[in-house]
């Protein structure tokens, strides 16, 4: 991939000059290339048929696809007569993707393929108030590292993909004012990795990349979900309709700052009183059960005194949970989502969160709005970040405009 300071993250397809017999619109071969992500192995025939392509032009593309690495052989269909048909599929072990999740206080790197599969992953601790540059050096040495540990090269990078804990203009990488990163507010993060890795790289925020490795890994055909986080922070990726929703400046999803009814006394690190983060989150919990004398600093320290039965520790829990449920109730009632995902630090939990939430949610919200929503805890987990990091990059370097750059880009070298 060239070097570029903005990447084109569009996956809008150009009109085609050929629809196919079931109404696919198919001309370029990245939008033939579209036919074969499923997996699935066809023939040049069959591509054919499915496009109302002539047979020369799908045999040019797919000539062009084997080139670039993005398709190969797949063994032969039966023969109807004559020399058996041979069959292409998608190749997803061809490139790899460097996916980084960077939390507050650590940072997971995995290395993937072009389906999303985690080959290998490294964790460590590094806090992010430390600023971009020395965090952002971490990262990249641990990224050659983990190249070198999976025996890949840093030319066989489709991209990168990085989430980072607090608001980012999308289009362009760069934090947006993000609370708890001093020192990164429009730091130009892409432009800063492509000096190491001449290769895409998209930024996100890490709940909206959560949500998309979520849905990837385990609701695919989840239309309108919501993943909640609940740790150092607490936020919301929105995926309604289908498509991750950033909103106008980015900064959809941020509801640990909506106020919350019980906190009216509450000081937000924000400046505000009540905010959802200021009751709910890590620290908070932890604050609350100091103040009653429960040994506790960090949402860790709340994790460990709930597993090992402390009263205190579990009802300060569960009442976090009704407060993420007071304002989910209203999300409901939004955006009737179908499923709603409770992940981050303090959802490792288990039942107790949830429990919470659900009480507050099917309570508050419409009849109608909460007769199918599923609230489950993260089956992704701690992976939940990375999935997402890769599918980021997935979603942009596959799509139909994706592909044709790629081919353009073999073409000129």
């Amino acid at each position: 991939m060239p070097k570029t300071s903005a990447p084109n993250r569009s996956a809008q397809a150009t009109p085609s000059s050929s629809v196919g017999s079931n109404g696919v619109g198919v001309s370029r071969a990245g939008d033939v290339f579209q036919l074969l992500r499923d997996g699935h192995a066809r023939t040049r025939a069959e591509l054919a048929d499915i496009t109302g392509l002539a047979r020369s032009t799908v045999a040019a593309r797919i000539d062009a696809l084997a080139a670039a690495g993005l398709i190969g052989p797949a063994g032969e269909a039966v023969s109807s007569g004559g020399r058996p048909p041979s069959r292409f599929a998608f190749q997803p072990a061809t490139r790899v993707i460097l996916a980084v999740d960077i939390g507050a206080t650590h940072v997971l790197i995995g290395l993937t393929d072009l389906s999303g599969k985690l080959l290998c992953e490294m964790r460590e601790h590094i806090d992010v108030a430390t600023g971009p540059v020395p965090v952002l050096d971490a990262v990249l040495d641990h990224c050659t590292q983990l190249l070198a540990q999976a025996g890949r090269h840093a030319s066989e990078l489709a991209g990168i993909g990085i989430g980072l804990p607090g608001p980012v203009e999308h289009s362009t990488g760069r934090p947006a004012s993000p609370p708890i990163m001093p020192g990164w507010d429009s730091f130009d993060v892409p432009e800063y990795v492509q000096r190491r890795f001449r290769t895409d790289v998209l930024v996100d925020n890490d709940v909206n990349i959560m949500a998309l490795g979520e849905r990837a890994a385990f609701w695919p055909d989840a239309e309108n979900l919501l993943f909640i986080k609940v740790a150092t922070g607490v936020g919301a990726g929105i995926i309604s309709g289908g498509l991750l929703q950033r909103g106008a400046d980015g900064t959809a999803g941020d509801i640990g700052h909506i106020r919350v009814p019980r906190g009216a006394d509450v000081l937000c690190r924000c400046g505000n009183h009540g905010c959802l983060e200021a009751m709910a989150s890590g620290p908070a919990v932890a604050a609350a059960l100091a103040a009653g004398g429960v040994p506790a600093v960090t949402g860790e320290d709340v994790l460990d005194l709930a597993r090992r039965g402390n009263l205190a520790a579990i009802s300060a829990m569960r009442q976090a949970g009704r407060d993420v449920g007071e304002v989910l109730a209203a999300c409901v009632n939004l955006l009737n989502p179908s499923i709603i995902v409770i992940g981050g630090g303090l959802s490792s939990a288990g039942e107790y969160l949830l429990a919470g939430v659900r009480e507050i949610v099917y309570q508050r919200s419409l009849p109608l709005a909460t007769a199918r929503l599923r609230i489950v805890q993260s089956m992704a987990a701690d992976h939940a970040g990375v999935l997402g990091a890769g599918q980021m990059v997935i979603d942009h370097v596959l799509a139909a405009s994706g592909v044709e750059r790629l081919l353009a880009e073999q073409q000129a070298s």
